[in-house]
């Protein structure tokens, strides 16, 4: 898929810039289909418009893109945090809840730097600054983007050291997403730790 111009996801930042509203936050998440693994959200504080070439979905982003693009967003905006729940929260709460959770860790830890906070999806968060839910935000909004690429690189970190302790099932390549291989390891070796109970198809 090819990415779209950058200036063409400024529409709801300058929007609310010409609102008054100066240090505009996207909120995003990485995790919420895999096996195995956390569900991973990222804040990202932008005071000032800046434009930063290849910026869009991360899931229309390759490995590489996502690794450069990384280092230019949190080299260039104001803040950035990070939320995680791991798979056993998950399975307490289901997904839903816990991708809400993650989100709020991340806003919650960069909020002294927010005017306001755009969020992917539908979601609805319960926050002491304005918000705004974008349906496919990660390719409407600039900011959501950028925080769409941070948690997805933030979590396949993650699940790349995981891949270490338990390398049969090649989370450095799947990142605990349900590939064929994956569900095979799982029929073949069982569970291990970081697998998410609720989500066990097989």
């Amino acid at each position: 898929m090819k990415v779209p111009a950058c200036e063409t996801l400024f529409l709801f930042e300058r929007d609310w810039r010409q609102r008054g509203f100066r240090k505009i936050a996207g909120v995003d998440e990485a995790g919420r289909g895999p096996l195995a693994g956390p569900v991973v959200a990222a804040c990202v504080v932008f005071e000032k418009p800046i434009l930063i070439e290849g910026v869009y979905d991360s899931k229309c982003l390759s490995s590489n893109e996502r690794e450069l693009l990384y280092e230019k967003i949190i080299s260039n905006c104001l803040a950035y945090g990070v939320g995680i729940c791991e798979n056993n929260f998950i399975d307490e709460v289901n997904i839903l809840n816990a991708t809400k959770v993650a989100m709020k860790k991340a806003v919650d830890s960069v909020l002294e730097k927010i005017d306001c906070v755009f969020i992917d999806g539908n979601v609805r968060l319960n926050l002491s600054v304005p918000s705004l839910s974008i349906v496919k935000g990660d390719r409407k909004s600039f900011t959501i983007a950028c925080a769409s690429i941070i948690a997805k690189v933030t979590r396949d970190r993650i699940m790349a050291k995981l891949h270490d302790e338990f390398p049969h099932y090649e989370w450095d390549k799947n990142k605990g997403y349900p590939t064929k291989k994956h569900r095979e390891a799982i029929a073949r070796f069982g569970i291990t730790p970081y697998h998410r109970k609720s989500f066990r198809l097989i």
